[in-house]
C-alpha cells in the first residue's frame, strides 16, 4: 500500500518522472539492480522490506543511483540517512516532503555513498532482531518483529502475540527477548510484559500512578505499567 501510494503521488505531481521498476523484498531489489538492462537515476528505498532491512542490499550489490530512504521511524537511522542518501521521507509520505527530496535530487550531483552509510550503521546503530522463530505443533514459524504486538509471561511460560492475533509459546526469557528488541519500538512495562508501540490503542490512568494499556489485539490479562516505570513509559511513547 505504501509503495502504491508513493507511485500515485509521483505520477500525479512529477510529469517528468518515469517509474522503471518496483520491488518488495531485498532479494527482488538485488536481482533488479544486478540486471544490466535495468537503470534508475533515483531509488526510493523503504528501510523495512518483506524479507529484511534494505541495508543488506548494499552489502550485495553496488548502488550507483541517488537514494531516498523511506521509514516509519524518525529515530534510529536518520544520521545514517543524511550521510549516505540524498534525503529521507517519513511514512506516510507527504507531498511537501517529497517535493523537498526531489529538489535535492535535482540539485545534488553526488551519488549514493554506500560506504559512508554502512560505516555509520556499524558504528552508531546496534543491530536488533528482525524476526523470532516459534514452534507450533510440527511447524517452525518465522515471525517478523514488525508483526509482533507484545510478549508476556504467565505461569513461567513466555508468549508472543502477533498483530494478527496469533499467540505462540516462545522459548526465550523476557530478559533475553528485551535485549534483542529495538527500544524505540518496544517497552518493558513490567517484569511479565513487553509491548510494541504500534499495539497501544489508549492508556487509562489508575489510582496510585499506575497506567493500564488498552492494546490491539486485546490482551488476555490486564496490561499494567508499574508505577516505577510510568514516567519513562510516557516519555518513550512521545518519541
Amino acid at each position: 500500500m505504501a509503495q502504491a501510494n508513493l507511485a500515485r503521488i509521483l505520477k500525479e505531481n512529477f510529469s517528468d518522472i518515469h517509474i522503471v521498476g518496483t520491488a518488495c523484498s531485498v532479494k527482488e531489489t538485488v536481482a533488479w539492480l544486478q540486471d544490466p538492462h535495468h537503470h534508475a537515476d533515483v531509488i526510493f528505498m523503504d528501510v523495512e522490506l518483506s524479507d529484511g532491512e534494505c541495508f543488506s542490499i548494499f552489502r550485495q550489490v553496488t548502488v550507483s543511483a541517488k537514494v531516498i530512504m523511506t521509514t516509519a521511524y524518525d529515530s534510529y537511522a536518520i544520521k545514517a540517512f543524511e550521510a549516505g542518501s540524498i534525503d529521507y521521507l517519513l511514512k506516510p509520505v507527504e507531498l511537501g516532503a517529497l517535493k523537498r527530496a526531489m529538489a535535492r535530487c535535482r540539485a545534488n550531483e553526488e551519488r549514493f555513498d554506500a560506504e559512508a552509510l554502512m560505516h555509520l550503521l556499524k558504528e552508531d546503530r546496534k543491530i536488533y532482531k528482525e524476526r523470532f522463530i516459534v514452534k507450533f505443533n510440527d511447524r517452525i514459524i518465522p515471525i517478523r518483529t514488525s508483526e509482533i504486538a507484545y510478549f508476556y509471561s504467565e505461569e513461567k511460560i513466555n508468549f508472543l502475540v502477533t498483530v494478527s492475533e496469533n499467540n505462540y509459546v516462545i522459548d526465550a526469557s523476557l530478559d533475553q527477548i528485551f535485549e534483542e528488541l529495538d527500544p524505540e519500538r518496544f517497552f518493558r512495562i513490567s517484569r511479565s510484559c513487553i509491548v510494541s508501540a504500534s499495539a497501544i490503542v489508549s492508556i487509562v490512568k489508575k489510582l496510585g500512578g499506575r497506567l493500564r494499556i488498552v492494546a490491539r489485539p486485546e490482551s488476555p490479562f490486564e496490561m499494567i505499567v508499574s508505577r516505577s516505570r510510568s514516567d519513562d513509559f510516557l516519555k518513550w511513547l512521545e518519541k
